[in-house]
């Protein structure tokens, strides 16, 4: 009897350890491996906020459940909720763990001057779209050059990206003299436009089914995502 209750006893230890250590199950496991993530990539120093990382990141796990990404090892962020003179734009191999880029990234004519305040999903009215977005193929426009088509997969708050024409690209007022010469970097009419230097290694980098999250503390995105309840 004693050898039978001693067997049970060193069964029930491994268990007992496990909860102990707080092993309530994936979700447990998964915030602790983005949190190592986001300290490790130390991007507290890039001004990006845990909050906004943990954001995409939910976004990004339920998108690729839904098989909508063909590289969940890549996931960019534009933090909005920045000054457009900072470098907002995070492209983030989550993976390796490293910060590929972190540079620019202009918002809409109409959103806003140096900070992002109003958004739309309505074709003309020059403004950004928040939310979530899958990367597509490179393409080349007369005026854009090599660029970047994205989908927007939030329906009511950016479905309409692709026939507003909502690119990635490089622009000349993407660029530190620009904010140096008027104070503030230069509009897009809704794209989230980068550094002509960095449009392209950016493209090859997250083209072709990643991730691509924009976001701002606006109420009514927040409320409404799907993606984020």
């Amino acid at each position: 009897m004693r050898k039978i209750i001693f067997y049970l006893i060193f069964l029930l230890i491994p268990a007992v350890n496990n909860f102990s250590r707080g092993g309530s199950g994936p979700d447990e496991a998964d915030k602790s491996l983005t949190g190592d993530i986001y300290t490790m990539v130390r991007l507290a120093e890039t001004g990006l906020g845990r909050d906004i990382f943990d954001l995409a990141i939910k976004g990004l796990k339920r998108l690729n459940a839904i098989g909508k990404l063909q590289n969940s090892s890549i996931i960019t962020i534009a933090d909005y909720s920045q000054s457009s003179n900072r470098k907002r734009l995070y492209v983030i191999d989550l993976k390796n763990r490293k910060l590929l880029f972190n540079t620019y990234v202009a918002h809409g004519r109409n959103t806003g001057t140096e900070f992002a305040k109003s958004f739309s999903n309505d074709a003309g009215s020059l403004k950004s779209s928040l939310g979530f977005f899958v990367t597509e193929h490179p393409v080349t426009g007369s005026h854009t050059g090599y660029s970047l088509m994205i989908d927007g997969v939030e329906k009511g708050i950016n479905d309409h990206a692709e026939k507003r024409e909502i690119i990635i690209h490089g622009a000349d007022y993407v660029t530190e003299n620009f904010i140096k010469k008027y104070g503030r970097l230069g509009r897009s009419q809704g794209c989230p436009a980068l550094p002509p230097e960095l449009s392209k290694p950016i493209i090859e980098t997250i083209k072709e089914g990643t991730c691509l999250f924009i976001y701002n503390p606006d109420n009514r995105y927040l409320s409404g995502s799907a993606l984020l309840k």
